[in-house]
């Protein structure tokens, strides 16, 4: 009968990420740098949100974003254009998340000395994001109208490790089957802590809220 060998390992697979992390916390934190991680599915309206975001805050807050693909410079194209802030593109070798490892080495590219407000604009997806810790102070998420109100059931960590919840594109509300009420339920049966905010990146609705509450957070995190 052959032999089998127990080796047990008392430390998380994700603990050297999770160092990193709050390396990148606690140097940010210092510089009064505030670092918000955005997160969602492909589609709902991230660039676009935080294009109104942006804009929104920069005539109070001096900014710089980060956003993460695949392949191509556009959603970062976009927001530069869009805003006037510098935009730094990261491709991520086909990984489906960003890591804190990843943050380290986009920060020695980006000088952030200066900077009140650093946005990630993490990649597209519901599901590795949600596991990788990226050193920001706040994460937030965005479920918008069109991708129907029962996402908490089924990405239940992505809203578990949220701090806010953006529920997005709600000038589409006629058109769909979509309650509000609902999904706030479903949010805050996972994470009773989340705050939710209904915007409309489009349309500019709740985007002052949101820039309102960022800046009282920044202030936070600043020790102001």
């Amino acid at each position: 009968m052959g032999q089998v060998r127990v080796i047990e390992i008392h430390e998380s697979a994700f603990a050297a990420n999770d160092r990193a992390a709050d390396l990148i916390r606690e140097k940010l934190k210092a510089q009064k740098t505030l670092f918000l991680n955005f997160m969602s599915s492909p589609g709902s309206g991230k660039t676009t949100t935080l294009t109104a975001l942006i804009n929104a805050l920069k005539g109070k807050l001096k900014i710089g974003e980060m956003d993460v693909d695949i392949e191509s410079s556009v959603d970062a194209q976009r927001v530069a254009d869009a805003t006037g802030v510098e935009s730094l593109q990261i491709h991520n070798g086909g990984l489906c998340h960003i890591d804190a490892d990843m943050v380290t080495r986009a920060l020695m590219e980006y000088k952030t000395e200066d900077l009140d407000l650093l946005i990630l604009e993490n990649i597209g997806n519901l599901v590795c994001p949600a596991e990788f810790d990226t050193g920001a102070h706040k994460n937030i998420m965005i479920l918008s109208v069109p991708e129907g109100d029962d996402k908490p059931l089924k990405y239940p960590l992505m809203f578990q490790v949220c701090d806010i919840v953006l529920i997005n594109k709600i000038d589409t509300m006629e058109y769909f089957n979509f309650s509000m009420d609902l999904a706030k339920e479903r949010i805050l049966s996972l994470n009773p802590k989340a705050e939710i905010y209904a915007i409309s990146g489009k349309t500019g609705e709740g985007i002052k809220e949101l820039a309102d509450r960022i800046i009282e957070i920044r202030k936070e995190v600043a020790g102001e």
